[in-house]
């Protein structure tokens, strides 16, 4: 319904903005990471927002980014995950960070997020696989689809996230599945 305001930033109180759009104030609740990117008061801010309407109130989130935004989308589709869920999630980290969280499944970094615990961490894990994080703000260093197999059959064979994920750094970027698990396995034997 309302998927852009531009105006004026008139009102900054984490984490609520509020955008006077020609006379009309929006109050728009935004992620953290949105918040401080924001001009100063009295500036001109474009937000691309979501408009939440429930039985109880009619709440507008707002985004800095399209990633962001779709971020959000993909994690108020999960069950038991709703709106605040997903804007604490996006507060507490970047979208490229969760991105490569889940392209590395590594539930312990969703966990430092308040209110996320380690069935939430696993469920978002699950659930977002092959949703967010190829393709929404994966970062330049994020697995690719070979790297990931061999993620996933190191994990597989016992090794923890983080021993899993140094031996993937020490492969080469263009290694095949096979040798790269070879690979991995000499540099973990080390």
């Amino acid at each position: 319904m309302i998927g852009k305001l531009t105006g004026i930033l008139s009102d900054k109180n984490p984490p609520q903005v509020m955008v006077d759009c020609a006379g009309v104030g929006y109050e728009v609740q935004v992620p953290m990471g949105t918040f401080y990117n924001l001009p100063a008061l009295g500036e001109k801010v474009s937000l691309l927002t979501h408009f939440v309407v429930r039985e109880d109130a009619q709440i507008l989130y707002g985004f800095g980014s399209a990633q962001e935004r779709a971020a959000f989308r993909e994690l108020i589709k999960i069950s038991g995950v709703g709106p605040r869920t997903a804007l604490s999630v996006l507060s507490g980290m970047s979208v490229a960070d969760l991105a490569q969280a889940i392209t590395l499944q590594e539930p312990g970094r969703l966990t430092k997020v308040p209110g996320i615990g380690a069935k939430t961490a696993q469920r978002l894990l699950l659930e977002l696989k092959g949703k967010l994080g190829a393709d929404i703000g994966a970062p330049l260093g994020a697995a690719s689809g070979a790297q990931s197999d061999i993620l996933q059959a190191l994990l597989a064979l016992g090794y923890n996230d983080k021993e899993a994920a140094l031996a993937l750094k020490a492969l080469p970027p263009d290694v095949g599945v096979s040798d790269g698990i070879k690979l991995a396995l000499k540099a973990l034997a080390r």
